[in-house]
């Protein structure tokens, strides 16, 4: 139990900077990274090593996400989203309007570019972390991160 517990002191804030980064939502991502870590205690003995631990507890992690993603749109009521829907614009222009310009290029970029640059920038993870849940190296994260950068930049460029 001890060694549990000494896994979730140090791969517990690097599950919740993932989560983080996918859902946007801090109270969420600290449900989900409960949520993880509970999945990983039930089902350590599957744990082989053939990664480390962190990319495995990431793995749960972004499960966990789509279950509970699947969940909530099973159980949203159509009025919660027609209220959504009825806030005024004009309060929700500002950073949100920044912000979903960057989100629609970021959606342009292809794969790896575009979760490398998620990573980073939302999940605040860093380039080992990064390798480590990609499966590569700290160097690729960084190039990729980079290209993934000047590509965006680029798109902000050609736009008027």
């Amino acid at each position: 139990m001890e060694d549990f517990e000494q896994i979730f002191r140090e791969f517990s804030p690097v599950v919740r900077r993932f989560l983080l980064s996918l859902c946007g939502d801090r109270d969420l991502a600290e449900e989900l990274t409960a949520e993880t870590f509970y999945q990983a205690y039930l089902h350590i003995g599957r744990f082989r090593g053939e990664c480390r631990p962190e990319t495995w507890l990431c793995q749960i992690a972004k499960h966990a996400l789509m279950k509970e993603q699947r969940r909530r749109r099973r159980l949203e009521p159509e009025e919660a989203l027609a209220d959504r829907a009825a806030e005024p614009f004009w309060e929700a222009l500002g950073d949100r309007e920044l912000a979903l310009q960057l989100h629609r290029r970021l959606h342009g970029l292809p794969e790896p570019y575009r979760e490398v640059f998620m990573l980073r920038v939302f999940g605040e993870l860093r380039f080992r972390e990064i390798a480590d849940i990609c499966g590569k190296t700290e160097s690729w994260a960084k190039v990729t991160f980079y290209r993934a950068k000047n590509k965006l930049l680029e798109e902000r460029e050609e736009q008027p």
